[in-house]
């Protein structure tokens, strides 16, 4: 772990490779929707003068994923790096490539659904390629696994019936890490990741990779936050670290769709709490407000807020500083529709954790454990 700017923002190893990353990473999934391109150019603009040299994307982006939007966050990129003062090499770009979805049919020129086939994975990644007009990726994930793994809801089992609901079948290890090898090979991705994964994907992935004489994935992005901390009693983190291969952890969501900055807190004047803006995700993504309605998520926020007035911080800094504060996160994405927010999650790289912080946010946890998992179909 190394300090490289006088902004105080650390740069961490990814996992074994050259590169170094920013402990905080810029998130581009409204770029294109919620916000414009002379508005993302402003984000990347300020967040590199201040210490940032990580960028995430995807090639659903930005959210929610439709055939009309896709791909612009992508657009909005390559743009700003063709006309920044930054050189491409100063710019460390991380994408993914969508998983098993077979109402995703715009992708790919077959009309079929996305899966994580060999065709499909170098089809993607060229297409993402022309997008950012850059010859090559730093980091390619998949943004969430071919095979079932529940990701949705309030972190209840679903219903075992969609557990064999794959009716164009299930790509194997083997064939997602041959693509890989071959993108690798031929220059136009560096290293390669995951994303929304278990302990499982992470071992078998690496076995596949060993098998195949692929350096292992460096990074696994999953949601993280103080609403969801399942990741830290479940196997991921052992997985992570396992062999002498360290695979580093980066958190998205820290905000948990933006519930955690207590702008859906019940005021006086609105007791049943205030009507989510209308390109908020509570607004754009249906069911999701109502979902987060039925579980202890409202009740855990209050509690979060109460602690980040304690302390004399928002509670987006709180939030954000939470998942900074953890030895095992090596970055935290945010994102930002407006630059206030961006200023204002940047500055909680700046927050020094302390032990009464510690003590607090313990107490909040133990009141209120993973009442809400963030993910979505379609929500990143």
């Amino acid at each position: 772990m190394v300090s490289l700017n006088k902004y105080g923002i650390l740069r961490r190893q990814l996992g074994n490779t050259e590169l170094y990353v920013s402990e905080c990473c810029l998130g581009g999934m409204t770029w294109g929707d919620q916000n414009t391109e002379k508005e993302a150019h402003q984000q990347l603009d300020f967040a590199f003068e201040n210490g940032i040299n990580f960028v995430d994307t995807a090639e659903g982006y930005p959210v929610p994923m439709t055939a009309d939007t896709q791909g612009q966050t992508d657009v909005v990129i390559g743009n700003w790096m063709k006309k920044s003062s930054w050189t491409r090499d100063e710019v460390v770009l991380s994408t993914k490539v969508c998983g098993y979805q077979e109402r995703y049919t715009w992708f790919r020129e077959s009309g079929e659904g996305t899966r994580l086939t060999k065709p499909q994975i170098i089809e993607s990644v060229d297409a993402s390629l022309k997008r950012l007009q850059t010859d090559y990726i730093d980091v390619l994930q998949f943004h969430w696994p071919d095979r079932y793994v529940a990701l949705t809801g309030s972190g209840r089992e679903e219903p075992r019936r969609t557990l064999g609901s794959r009716s164009l079948g299930v790509v194997g290890f083997e064939e997602q890490v041959e693509a890989i090898k071959e993108l690798i090979d031929a220059g136009k991705i560096r290293h390669w990741g995951l994303s929304n994964e278990d302990a499982h994907g992470l071992r078998s992935f690496r076995a596949a990779a060993a098998a195949a004489g692929l350096e292992p994935p460096c990074i696994v992005q999953n949601a993280y936050s103080l609403l969801q901390r399942s990741d830290e009693t479940s196997e991921v983190l052992t997985a992570a670290v396992e062999e002498g291969d360290p695979i580093s952890y980066v958190a998205y969501s820290p905000l948990s769709a933006g519930v955690l900055t207590g702008k859906y807190a019940p005021q006086p004047q609105r007791p049943g709490g205030a009507p989510p803006p209308k390109r908020s995700r509570l607004r754009m993504f249906k069911g999701y407000r109502q979902e987060f309605s039925r579980t202890l998520g409202p009740a855990a926020v209050e509690a979060y807020v109460a602690v980040a007035k304690k302390h004399r911080i928002t509670p987006a800094q709180l939030a954000i500083a939470h998942c900074n504060s953890r030895s095992f996160v090596s970055s935290t994405i945010i994102g930002a529709t407006t630059m206030n927010q961006l200023t204002e999650n940047l500055s909680s790289f700046l927050i020094e954790w302390t032990q009464e912080l510690e003590d607090d946010v313990r107490s909040a946890y133990a009141a209120y454990p993973d009442p809400w998992r963030v993910q979505v179909a379609g929500g990143g």
